[in-house]
């Protein structure tokens, strides 16, 4: 991490800052000063297609400089309500304004003034539906964002001066003049005080300086991170989990702090003062940066003082310094976990709540991105054409694994270490791990790395360097002359001088340490060759390409180069080159060049060839590869503000000066003095910009003699291959191709009249579409071949990309059954696929295909015509079979003369009922058109469901199916051949013998439990004589009633009418229709002739009209005046006609 200054605002009139405030969403910055200065500020970068730097390097001015009227006074607080966008501002006087935007502008939104104390704190909940203000005499307002107000205390003899919410709001810490903090819950009680520890062994008065918590907005770096920061003005702070914690974070920064911020994700403490500079009297300004568990990342000194406020900008890239009558506004630069390798970047980012790491492996070259959830990752690394993710094992501390990854964020390999890795360094073959103490070296190789001859050796060799670990304390002295066996408790003794950054390349490891002591160890053997001594304290560290310079930036951002080879005066080894370039946070070696570097300064990019820097360029990316003469940066502060969707824009890519004048030679000059220049200056990528450029003009002798020099086998035989060609306009096209502009080769070559050899070309590079077109344009022998060619290929180009549709109809055209059928069923065109069935002739290798495909989504009918045309009948019943068409699959068997049917269907109906499944069995018999079977499974479900008193309507609904069943079996005997007449009849005969009462009134069931709840309506509703006509006498005339039954209805009608004697009304009198004899109107039969007379099944009534209405299903009759209101039949429910 650097922090270094990168801008200055000077407020009019040399008028004296007190406090400062960054909204973190919309970017205002509100300082408060002497005399009642106001002011709110905005910094925007500018954007657009025109601005190059993106960024912090992107150039930053005020769109809004308003001063604010209204205070008298010096402003003391000013405070933000992030959620509504307010701003709440106080003075020396105790008045209190808020402030809210308008158009562009501020305005007073509403006042308010005590008079009677100054405020010394005001802070609004996380929510911002809270206000708490804190005054000097120990009055304590809490408001809401409307203006009322909620509740109000004086704590009695207390100064306070400050105020802090809990992220819940349910806790408010007040600190007072004498140095305590007190808890109250979110209405005023008091809860406790606050235990204090930094201040142990402190002596004399302290103050308090900042109180402030975290509120967790943007999530935690970590579950149960400490989030909440008290500071005093001696140095001392505290950092707590929560306001109860006894084992907070204690910090003794050595300074005088007069205010502390935390960053936007509670990630970085910011603690602002002075202390006095090394070597003078005087005291300087500095802000020092704490992580929440209180390691010390930086120190950024500042010009002037008093620094009396910091506030944090809302990406947490930025921080605003109050100091004296300035703003100083300073740069961020963030040691992000990421990493670059095989053209793919790969970067770490968390989501609010979310305790795991998500990794992004981004692909530059095809723009994928490949995401991946780690837990617990602690450092990444890479190089060459893998990474590797460290990790901690569990919740606890201990171990950790080492996880090699490929591009796609695929685990290659995996090393578990008991060391805690504080730093980390790859190369092409090792991976080092540093803690404190200890250095673990990984020799790592995979099989896709080694040649056949090397495979070979290396599956045969047991002293293979496969995975081979090692492990040495920083105080050892290896000569690698002999094992070092790994023990890991080595590497937790302590030491004086502790490592402080590590830097390795394929056959040197140097290891920086506090003191300014570098080593420098060989690899493989891993032997200590040589020890410097720096003047400073190494921040990061790297080495050149051959190993033989050494970069430093100090912890201050100071580069320095170190020459590891070059001898001294006086014999030793190991030189500096003093190079003193400031705020220095990134350096990168050219991996082709050892003189060769890039460098980042505050946000220019220097390249250096050994200490002659060129032109800087402004850009603020991370520097991820140097090769080939080209710089590739990636912008990692933009990306993590939208870190699941990065941009190729933001990968920024620079050329050297040698390449930049070779082009404007070129380009000026020409080939010859060109030539001569690279020459001079020899580099593969020069000597490849020639040999296209003299491709370009068919300079064909300097091509070759370029793509020699640049040892590029493959152009020397393209060169080669040009010289044969009959035409320099075949040579241009040829070139054109070469260099991608495939577009122009083919103009060539229409204008060439050469559409065969366009059309070879759209068919090497797979461009179908093309060649389509060109086809279409012109004529000749083969076309047709090449444009079904051309449709399928089409085809499968939209079937590759899922759609289908448009497969379809190119398909279609190239007439590819076998492909137009998966399309037609992944489309679920089934309609389409029945036709395709259609058109194909018998015995077709298809069918068999689309009869499965049939089979799948239930088509029985269709499945079966495609087997039938391919002669496979036992499929197509096994197919009937298991789709459950058994009326199908018996046809099938007995106009193909197949028996097994039939035992088939009684076994498969015998499983049904031992496993319960009476209703599956009845489907089964049913589509197997065997109705009488179904019908006595449905009766003996309604018996069952009749003893245990179910649902009398569901019961009725049973019988009146096995009706139907039994109606439609006497149906098929019917219209059945007269032969198979007189089989059914006997089996008829057969079933008569054992269920005759299922032949003979079916719907008997179904009339009983009709009747019933017909008479339980009457009941309901009054019509007690109804009642009993449709049910009582019902009952008692059933012929399925036995004697015991009748027994008890008779006891029962005795009962009832003994308890309570019939009190009947005088009954009407019919004329019997037979007779003539005068009977009861609710006589079922005449008593003189005995007649029955048929029952409604609209009322349940005797009907001795002529006009009735009959069902054409179950037979039965009714009233046709009663049926009027009936759309349905009452009984079986057959809609009327």
């Amino acid at each position: 991490m650097l922090v270094y200054l990168s801008k200055k605002i000077a407020i009019p009139n040399d008028a004296k800052l007190r406090c400062i405030g960054w909204h973190m969403g919309k970017g205002w910055i509100a300082c408060g000063g002497e005399n009642g200065l106001l002011k709110v500020l905005k910094l925007e970068a500018q954007e657009g297609k025109d601005v190059k730097a993106k960024g912090l390097a992107a150039p930053s001015n005020l769109s809004m400089n308003q001063s604010l009227e209204g205070h008298n006074g010096d402003i003391h607080v000013v405070a933000w309500n992030e959620e509504h966008s307010k701003l709440t501002s106080s003075d020396q006087n105790g008045l209190i304004i808020v402030w809210f935007l308008y158009k562009g502008m501020w305005y007073e939104e509403m006042i308010n003034n005590r008079n009677k104390s100054i405020v010394r704190s005001i802070q609004w909940n996380k929510e911002g539906q809270k206000i708490c203000i804190a005054y000097d005499d120990g009055a304590v307002i809490v408001g809401s964002v409307d203006g009322s107000r909620l509740w109000g205390k004086d704590i009695k003899g207390i100064q306070l001066t400050h105020v802090e919410w809990s992220p819940d709001g349910k806790v408010l810490i007040f600190g007072n003049s004498k140095g305590e903090i007190h808890i109250y819950d979110s209405h005023g009680t008091y809860n406790s005080k606050m235990t204090i520890q930094c201040l142990t062994n402190a002596t004399g008065a302290v103050k308090i300086v900042g109180v402030t918590w975290y509120k967790g907005k943007l999530g935690y770096i970590e579950p149960n991170c400490p989030c909440l920061a008290i500071a005093y003005d001696i140095g001392r702070a505290q950092i707590m989990r929560h306001e109860l914690d006894t084992n907070p974070v204690k910090i003794d920064s050595g300074m005088l702090v007069t205010c502390i911020a935390w960053n936007n994700t509670g990630s970085l403490l910011a603690m602002g003062g002075s202390q006095k500079a090394s070597g003078a009297d005087k005291d300087v300004s500095v802000v020092q940066f704490y992580t929440p568990h209180g390691e010390h990342l930086h120190t950024l000194r500042v010009p002037g003082k008093p620094l009396s406020s910091l506030s944090w900008e809302g990406g947490g890239l930025r921080i605003a310094l109050a100091i004296s009558s300035f703003i100083y506004f300073a740069n961020i630069r963030h040691d992000y976990l990421w990493g670059y390798f095989s053209n793919t970047v790969v970067y770490a980012f968390q989501k609010p709540d979310h305790v795991e790491h998500f990794v992004i492996f981004w692909n530059l070259v095809s723009n994928e991105k490949f995401p991946k959830m780690v837990k617990n990752l602690v450092l990444i690394a890479s190089c060459k054409d893998f990474c590797v993710l460290i990790t901690r094992v569990g919740d606890g501390f201990g171990q950790y694994s080492l996880l090699l990854c490929n591009a796609l964020g695929t685990p290659i390999d995996c090393k578990y270490i008991e060391l805690e890795p504080c730093f980390v360094s790859m190369s092409h073959t090792h991976v080092i791990v540093t803690s404190q103490t200890g250095i673990f070296v990984w020799h790592y190789r995979t099989m896709s790395r080694l040649a056949a001859p090397e495979l070979m050796s290396h599956l045969m060799s047991r002293k293979s360097t496969e995975g081979q670990e090692r492990l040495i304390h920083v105080d050892d002295h290896p000569t690698g002359n002999s094992e070092i066996p790994v023990d890991f408790k080595k590497a937790h003794v302590q030491t004086g001088d502790p490592i402080c950054c590590v830097c390795n390349s394929e056959k040197a490891m140097v290891v920086g340490r506090a003191s300014g002591t570098v080593q420098y160890y060989s690899l493989p053997k891993l032997a200590l060759e040589q020890v410097f001594s720096l003047k400073c304290r190494p921040h990061k560290i790297a080495l050149n390409s051959n190993s033989t310079m050494l970069s430093v930036i100090d912890i201050n951002g100071v580069l320095n180069l170190f020459n590891v080879e070059k001898k001294n005066k006086d014999g030793s080894v190991g030189c500096i080159e003093l190079l003193d370039r400031k705020d220095v946070w990134d350096l990168k070696w050219a991996e082709d060049n050892p003189d060769l570097f890039a460098m980042m300064e505050k946000t220019r990019m220097y390249i250096f060839r050994k200490l002659d820097p060129e032109e800087p360029v402004v850009v603020s990316g991370h520097i991820c590869y140097f090769n080939d003469m080209e710089v590739k940066s990636v912008l990692l502060d933009e990306i993590m503000k939208d870190p699941e969707n990065p941009s190729e824009e933001l990968i920024a890519h620079m050329e050297i000066k040698s390449l930049r004048d070779t082009r404007s030679l070129l380009q000026t000059v020409g080939i010859t003095d060109a030539h001569q220049f690279i020459e001079d200056n020899p580099h593969p990528r020069l000597w490849r910009l020639l040999a296209e450029f003299s491709l370009e003009h068919l300079d064909l002798e300097m091509a070759e003699k370029a793509f020699v020099r640049c040892s590029d086998y493959q152009g020397i035989q393209f060169v080669k291959r040009l010289k044969v060609l009959d035409s320099s306009a075949k040579q241009s096209a040829e070139v054109a191709a070469y260099f991608k502009r495939f577009e122009d080769a083919e103009r060539i070559y229409l204008e060439m009249d050469r559409r065969d050899l366009a059309v070879d070309l759209r068919v090497k590079l797979g461009d179908w579409f093309k060649v389509v077109q060109l086809l279409k344009t012109g004529g000749g022998a083969g076309d047709d071949t090449i444009l079904i060619q051309a449709w399928n290929a089409i085809g499968d180009y939209y079937a590759d990309r899922q759609k289908w549709q448009h497969a379809v109809t190119y398909y279609t055209q190239g007439k590819n059954q076998e492909r137009l059928a998966e399309c037609y069923y992944i489309l679920e065109d089934y309609d389409g696929l029945e036709k395709l069935a259609s058109s194909l002739p018998e015995n077709h290798p298809l069918l068999h295909s689309l009869a499965k495909m049939f089979v799948t989504v239930g088509m029985c009918e269709q499945a079966v015509h495609c087997y039938v045309k391919v002669g496979k009948m036992k499929d197509a019943i096994n197919c009937c079979v298991e789709l459950n068409q058994w009326d199908q699959a018996v046809d099938l068997a007995k106009k193909h003369n197949i028996k097994e049917i039939d035992s088939l269907l009684a076994k498969y109906a015998t499983y049904l009922l031992e496993k319960d499944k009476i209703l599956s069995a009845v489907e089964l018999y049913h589509k197997a058109n065997h109705f009488i079977e179904a019908a006595k499974l449905l009766i003996k479900v309604a018996r069952a469901a009749s003893e245990q008193s179910l649902n009398p309507m569901k019961i009725k609904k049973i019988y009146v199916l096995s009706a139907l069943l039994v109606d439609k079996f006497r149906s098929v005997l019917k219209d059945a051949h007269e032969a198979e007449k007189q089989a059914d009849h006997s089996k008829e005969d057969m079933l008569l013998s054992t269920e005759s009462s299922i032949l003979d009134n079916p719907w008997r069931g179904a009339e009983a439990y009709h009747f019933f709840l017909m008479a339980q309506r009457y009941l309901y509703t009054g019509k007690i004589e109804s009642a009993l006509t449709t049910a009582l006498i019902k009952l008692e005339s059933s012929k399925e009633l036995g004697e015991e039954q009748r027994l008890l209805y008779d006891q029962l009608s005795l009962q009832i009418f003994t308890r309570h004697p019939p009190k009947d009304k005088v009954s009407g009198h019919i004329i019997c229709p037979s007779c003539g004899a005068e009977i009861s109107d609710w006589s079922f039969a005449c008593t003189t002739c005995n007649m029955k007379f048929p029952i409604c099944v609209a009322t349940g009534q005797p009907q001795l009209s002529s006009q009735l209405w009959i069902c054409l299903v179950c037979k039965h009759r009714a009233n046709t005046v009663d049926m009027k209101s009936f759309k349905n039949c009452p009984l079986c429910h057959t809609p009327k006609p």
